[in-house]
């Protein structure tokens, strides 16, 4: 008697059984080949799955005899090689990105949330800083460094002397300094 095989096997068995491991044999003798072939043109990565992929539709003929299976085979494996670049090109697969790849050059250069959020409350207290300042100091600061006046622009601007300036944007920056400061803001150059 013989011994039973699991039903999944039983088409598998039959088939090898029924074809005398002529086709088996065809596929072992050509598929190297076959990879070196397809290597050439599509690269030892590609090569190897192309080549599965033309003996599994190779399967459909192997009632074929060996001297015709030969062609055949090599002429699905180009089928299959144009299918994958038209699919490729489709999809332009050129420009995707791997995800096994650094990530460093996918990196924003938008600042974090958290930072972001810092640096508006950081703004918002040398606004509120800003405004503390006496009303002619604030004046000439923001003459300054927010319209971009020269001191002897400033001086005619507001009439008075280029040295009153001087004095007004060194008050403004050591208020400042002080205000920004106590609130932990201590930073050169922030003012």
């Amino acid at each position: 008697m013989a011994p039973t095989l699991p039903r999944d096997e039983e088409p598998v068995a039959a088939a090898a059984s029924a074809d005398g491991d002529g086709f088996d044999r065809f596929l072992r003798e050509h598929q190297a080949a076959l990879i070196a072939f397809l290597a050439r043109r599509a690269g030892d990565e590609d090569a190897k799955d192309i080549a599965q992929e033309a003996m599994v539709r190779l399967m459909r003929y192997r009632a074929q005899p060996a001297d015709q299976l030969r062609p055949l085979m090599y002429r699905i494996a180009l089928n299959v090689l144009n299918d994958r670049g038209r699919r490729d090109s489709t999809r332009q697969a050129s420009a995707h990105v791997s995800l096994d790849q650094d990530f460093l050059g996918l990196a924003s250069a938008e600042p974090s949330h958290d930072q972001r959020i810092a640096n508006e409350q950081e703004l918002a207290l040398v606004r509120a800083a800003i405004l503390q300042l006496p009303e002619r100091c604030r004046q000439v600061y923001l003459l300054n460094r927010i319209d971009g006046m020269s001191y002897s622009q400033i001086a005619s601007h507001c009439g008075i002397s280029v040295k009153a300036v001087e004095k007004h944007i060194g008050k403004a920056l050591g208020l400042l300094r002080l205000k920004l400061k106590s609130s932990g803001i201590s930073r050169e150059g922030q003012a």
